[in-house]
């Protein structure tokens, strides 16, 4: 099994912590994001991750080194330019077969998924994509009015709550679905599902009902703190 994870962000969001060290080795706990993913893949069968690295990159290569450490081979590409979410997959293309299915995810997500499971998802249905997706719940801190075309209010729902299904960033993508990602170019993983679709390609969804979260804020990381310190519930 082989993963490719997007580690080449600036983390604009959690500045000023991403000045001066990239966002997945920021520290939850006593142990960086990337390396909490590194060895939840490791755990899942995983024997090769390849780093699409961009920012602050010599601190990514410094920490994770060959993978020796974790007991898994890491390699790596370098974006000069930012490439989006499935651009830096053209960077890959010789280290993939046709018919192999791969993990692409970013590198900012803490989940329990046992990722076997969403690889083994993909393959069964031969897939060109997969989306692993997560149900999360929205409430409104306001009144929602429902109004006519008279303007006569017709209903008020105090602070309703609305369910979405949300992409996880967690990807399977099958060796083949490369034809479809231009070189050198800004592209991101709606834009390949676009093109998928268009040429009337396989896309499946995957629920991942395990502990998911991807880390965008301060409080994210307070958060995941909280969930491995088991102070709060893991969300479902």
């Amino acid at each position: 099994m082989k993963a490719i994870i997007l580690v080449g962000g600036v983390g604009a969001r959690l500045r000023p912590l991403t000045f001066a060290v990239p966002k997945p080795l920021l520290a939850v706990g006593d142990k960086p994001i990337l390396q909490l993913i590194i060895e939840r893949l490791s755990h899942a069968g995983c024997d090769e991750i390849l780093l699409a690295t961009g920012y602050l990159a010599e601190l990514i290569e410094t920490f994770c080194g060959d993978g020796a450490r974790f007991g898994i081979r890491i390699r790596y590409t370098r974006e000069t330019d930012p490439l989006g979410t499935a651009g830096p997959l053209s960077l890959f293309r010789n280290h993939v077969g046709r018919d192999e299915f791969f993990i692409l995810m970013n590198g900012d997500i803490i989940t329990q998924l046992n990722f076997a499971d969403i690889v083994s998802f993909g393959q069964q249905h031969d897939y060109d994509l997969t989306v692993g997706y997560v149900e999360r719940a929205y409430k409104s801190p306001y009144g929602v009015l429902t109004i006519d075309h008279n303007n006569e209010i017709l209903d008020i729902r105090e602070k309703p709550e609305v369910r979405q299904l949300v992409s996880s960033g967690i990807y399977v993508v099958k060796g083949s679905a490369l034809d479809y990602v231009p070189d050198n170019t800004y592209f991101t993983v709606p834009d390949l599902i676009g093109k998928l679709r268009a040429c009337n390609r396989r896309i499946g969804a995957y629920h991942i009902k395990e502990y998911w979260l991807g880390i965008e804020h301060l409080d994210h990381i307070e958060q995941v703190r909280m969930v491995m310190n088991g102070v709060l519930p893991e969300v479902s």
